[in-house]
């Protein structure tokens, strides 16, 4: 059994006023999910991109726009935004206060094509 304790995992800035924290991948152990949480700045988030696997966005604490494909939503504390593979969606922090977001991925590998590219991003490989 391993202990993963998220309290020694670095914060990265993904892009200007998103810090990630990876919790869970292959790096630590994981064989099918990967998860992260997020603390994003106001009017700042993930510009729309696409998973080849289900994703689970939870909103912990603010607020976010959300988007699956062209509709969008307001998701707020406490409830949760499920997104079925390859749909384009993405978020933004609509709220004045610092939104917490935590993901899950069906995969222990981060992997994610944004609207748009055509090469995938990649995050916690195990290279």
């Amino acid at each position: 059994m391993k202990i993963n304790d998220a309290s020694k995992s670095p914060v990265e800035e993904w892009r200007l006023g998103v810090q990630t924290r990876m919790l869970v991948s292959t790096r630590t152990g994981a064989a099918q999910l990967c998860m992260f949480e997020q603390w994003v700045a106001p009017g700042n988030g993930a510009p729309t991109h696409a998973h080849p696997v289900e994703e689970v966005l939870t909103v912990q604490a603010g607020e976010a726009e959300m988007w699956l494909d062209q509709d969008r939503m307001i998701v707020t504390a406490g409830q949760s935004l499920i997104v079925p593979a390859g749909r384009l969606h993405g978020f933004r922090n609509s709220g004045s206060v610092t939104l917490h977001i935590h993901a899950v991925l069906a995969a222990p590998i981060f992997e994610s094509l944004p609207e748009g590219a055509s090469e995938t991003v990649r995050r916690w490989d195990v290279s």
